[in-house]
């Protein structure tokens, strides 16, 4: 129910602004006060933003958009730096889902030797979280000058970032436990009085493909293997919809890469401050806001393109 309210009573609050701008635009029509005009222009620009965000759920209509996302972030080449590099995605994205008033949930999380982290994996709840973050996924590159570097010179570091919408129980993902291979582990987290202390980590290989999940954040082993096991129905949902992708673009004859490695968007922080988007050609020279969670303008960049 909320979720169908939260379509259909912006759709009449829309209608009516639209139907009261009407009648004041006749009224200012009428009139020669400047004060007048001036709130008629502010009406009609609030109509005009809440319209293009309404819009925005027309690019939100895949079959999982509405779905919790999960999502992996893995440091490149380059080990501290691009380490480095990885923990400020992480914690970029996680400042995204706090200004959306998403909840978020670290399921994984892999200090890198130095700094940073190797790799992380994070569960983002909220309505079109997936819808959201698809955009997301690929190649993403760094140019800075290194504070780990004492003769100050000019680095470039890589991380990617892959998004597969939660995948709930249901007939849509078969998994054979025979195609498995569970290990279990010691966790290398911070730690408490249980962490650390058994071998309750998972890490869960799916021997077909060759996917590999793991969930070290919760209690019980028995928990981390359930998470896990969510996070590799998602991952082959993601399979499958990479490998129909593929089977269409041959029927079209398009030669498109549909795999996450490609690199879409650069961050660069000196010489110049710039965040360009590789595919839409969005750029914006506010690099801190975009550090601090300010993606919503790119995000949807990608989504009128038709990024997925």
């Amino acid at each position: 129910m909320s979720r169908l309210k939260g379509v259909v009573d912006p759709y009449g609050d829309i209608r009516q602004r639209i139907d009261d701008l009407e009648v004041m635009s006749e009224l200012v029509a009428e009139s020669d006060e400047e004060s007048d005009q001036i709130s008629l222009q502010t009406e009609y620009q609030a109509c005009v933003e809440a319209l293009e965000a309404f819009e925005m759920q027309t690019f939100l209509s895949g079959p999982h958009d509405e779905s919790n996302a999960i999502v992996e972030i893995n440091s490149g080449a380059g080990g501290t730096e691009s380490c480095d590099w990885a923990a400020m995605l992480l914690r970029m994205y996680l400042r995204w889902a706090e200004r959306r008033g998403f909840q978020t949930e670290i399921l994984s999380e892999v200090e890198g030797e130095v700094a940073g982290i190797k790799n992380a994996t994070f569960l983002v709840k909220g309505p079109l979280a997936y819808g959201y973050l698809k955009v997301e996924r690929g190649v993403h590159r760094l140019v800075r000058i290194s504070p780990f570097d004492s003769n100050a010179r000019r680095h470039t570091s890589f991380a990617s970032v892959d998004v597969v919408p939660e995948i709930t129980d249901g007939p849509e993902i078969q998994i054979n436990p025979d195609d498995l291979r569970v290990d279990t582990y010691r966790s290398s987290g911070a730690g408490g009085q249980h962490v650390n202390k058994t071998d309750s980590a998972v890490r869960i290989t799916h021997i077909p493909t060759g996917i590999v999940v793991s969930c070290q954040n919760e209690r019980s082993q028995h928990q981390n293997r359930e998470v896990a096991m969510r996070i590799l129905a998602s991952k082959l949902w993601e399979v499958q919809r990479q490998e129909e992708e593929a089977r269409l673009a041959e029927l079209r004859g398009e030669q498109r890469k549909i795999e996450w490695g490609n690199q879409i968007r650069s961050y660069v922080f000196q010489p110049y401050q710039m965040v360009k988007d590789l595919r839409t050609d969005f750029e914006t020279s506010d690099v801190q806001g975009v550090m601090d969670g300010e993606l919503d303008a790119m995000i949807e960049r990608g989504l009128r393109a038709g990024i997925h």
